[in-house]
């Protein structure tokens, strides 16, 4: 696990995930055009902190905790799949 995938575990603890899976798609970007550095990740984190928001309210709360690393381009891109324990369980 690298420093930043680390941080962003880290960051993440205010929500008190019942599951977080990391994964740095960085490689697959590496040369595309526009692209200035700064990872490209997948996020799976499951959390009842979630329960009762929209789709888009879970993501702005993951992004918040977050927001100065999309500042400082360490982070480039963030897929998110942000759901509630008993919406994980059921898929």
């Amino acid at each position: 696990m690298t420093d930043i995938q680390t941080t962003i575990r880290t960051r993440l603890q205010p929500l008190a995930p019942l599951q977080l899976e990391l994964i740095d798609d960085s490689h697959l970007h590496a040369g595309h055009k526009g692209h200035r550095g700064g990872g490209h990740y997948r996020l799976l984190i499951v959390s009842d902190a979630f329960t009762g928001l929209s789709r888009l309210a879970r993501q702005r709360k993951v992004h918040q905790l977050l927001e100065d690393l999309f500042k400082a381009n360490t982070i480039h891109a963030l897929s998110i799949k942000a759901c509630t324990n008993s919406e994980y369980v059921m898929q």
